[in-house]
Formats: structure tokens, C-alpha cells, sequence
């Protein structure tokens, strides 16, 4: 499954919003088989706060783990946020390389 980021907006900065956001992203979570991947798109994503992404990523590796998997991104917000995030939960995203 690919998950398009854009869908929850261009500009994604409050945690409130990233809460919200998996939040109404649960229903199609349950979709999801066993062993599938699932792979995160940050395509025509401008701004990606650490606090959106923290309630919206965190919550998405601990359900799929090794499953899940970043679409590389050329957008330093987002290239940035990622780094944060992996920094400070002392973890590492999977990177898709198709």
C-alpha cells in the first residue's frame, strides 16, 4: 500500500494535526495484509514538522516495522524532519530503492 502524504494537506506542522490525521487514516490501516508494505510518499509535501510526523510515523512503525517503508524525498523539510525524528527515537526508517 502507498500512503500519499498530500492527502493531509502541503503544509503539515502541528502534532494535534498529525494525531488527527492517522487518526482518519485508521480505517485503511486495517485494509493492510500481514507482511504487505507500506510505503510513505512525501511527494508535493512543502513543510513536514517533526511533531506531524512524529504523530503520524511513530504510530506507523510500531504497527508495520520493517514493513514500512519512506519513498525518498528531495524536500529538505522533509529530508530534515526524518533525521529529527530518527535522532531522537534513536530509530531508522526503511528507505524504498524499488
Amino acid at each position: 500500500m502507498r500512503i500519499e502524504i498530500k492527502k493531509f494537506g502541503n503544509v503539515l506542522v502541528s502534532r494535534q494535526a498529525g494525531r488527527e490525521a492517522f487518526a482518519a487514516f485508521l480505517p485503511t490501516l486495517k485494509t493492510i495484509k500481514k507482511g504487505e508494505s507500506v510505503l510513505v510518499d512525501f511527494s508535493s509535501v512543502s513543510v513536514l514538522s517533526p511533531s506531524w510526523a512524529d504523530e503520524f510515523l511513530t504510530p506507523l512503525l510500531d504497527r508495520f516495522g520493517h514493513n514500512l517503508k519512506l519513498i525518498p524525498s528531495e524536500n529538505s523539510s522533509v529530508k530534515l524532519t526524518i533525521q529529527t525524528i530518527e535522532e531522537i527515537l534513536k530509530i531508522n526508517f526503511q528507505i524504498w530503492d524499488h
